[in-house]
C-alpha cells in the first residue's frame, strides 16, 4: 500500500467551517465583555481618585480658611470673589488673602487660593482647590441672636464658602464635587451695625 493510500482510506479529523465560525464567534462576544468590563472598571477607577482628590483639597482648604477666619479681627472685601482677614497672632496681626480666580489662564485660573498679605502682595499663591467651576463668598450678621445677610465689612460676622469643583477625563465623564462650608464665625471681630 502507498503512502497517499494509507491517507486516504484514514478518516480526517479537523474542524468545520461552521465551527471555526461559532468559535470566532463566541470568542469575540466573550473578548468584547471582557474589554468593556476592563473600560468601566477603569473609568470608575478615576472617577473615584478625582472624588478623592477634590475631597482632599475642599476639606484642606476650608480647615485653613476657617482656622485663620475665627482668628480675624477684621475682614475687608476686596472683589466679589476675594477678602482679606487680619488675623490675630500670637505676636500681633498679620493679613491674608483668600480668593477664586475666574480667569481661564494664569497660574491660579479657576482656583481657590491663599495669599499672604494683601490682594496685591507679591508673595506666591497657594493654591487651595483646582479646577473651580463655581465659587461665592457669603457674609452674615447677627442681630438678636438671629442670622442675616450682611451689606457690608463692619456688620460682618459670620462668613461662609460655596464652590463646585469639575475634573474631566478624555475618556470619563466630569466628576462634580459641590461645597458648602459652615458659617465660619469671627470671634476676634467687633461688630458695628
Amino acid at each position: 500500500m502507498s503512502p497517499t493510500e494509507h491517507f486516504r482510506g484514514r478518516p480526517r479529523r479537523a474542524f468545520t467551517l461552521v465551527e471555526l465560525l461559532v468559535a470566532t464567534g463566541l470568542s469575540a462576544f466573550i473578548l468584547t465583555a471582557i474589554l468593556t468590563t476592563f473600560t468601566m472598571l477603569g473609568r470608575s477607577g478615576y472617577n473615584a481618585a478625582n472624588y478623592s482628590i477634590m475631597e482632599a483639597e475642599a476639606r484642606r482648604a476650608l480647615e485653613t480658611f476657617s482656622e485663620e477666619a475665627r482668628l480675624a479681627s477684621n475682614i475687608t472685601w476686596t472683589s466679589a470673589h476675594g477678602i482679606t482677614l487680619t488675623v490675630v497672632t500670637a505676636t500681633g496681626t498679620t493679613r491674608v488673602t483668600y480668593a477664586y480666580d475666574s480667569s481661564d489662564t494664569g497660574p491660579t485660573a479657576k482656583c481657590f487660593y491663599r495669599l499672604a498679605g494683601t490682594a496685591t502682595s507679591t508673595s506666591a499663591r497657594l493654591i487651595l482647590v483646582r479646577e473651580v467651576s463655581d465659587f461665592a463668598f457669603r457674609r452674615y450678621k447677627v442681630v438678636n441672636g438671629v442670622d442675616f445677610a450682611a451689606a457690608n465689612d463692619l456688620e460682618t460676622k459670620q462668613i461662609q464658602i460655596t464652590l463646585r469643583s469639575v475634573r474631566t477625563g478624555a475618556t470619563t465623564v466630569a466628576t462634580t464635587n459641590a461645597v458648602l462650608s459652615a458659617r465660619v464665625v469671627l470671634r476676634n471681630k467687633v461688630v458695628s451695625t
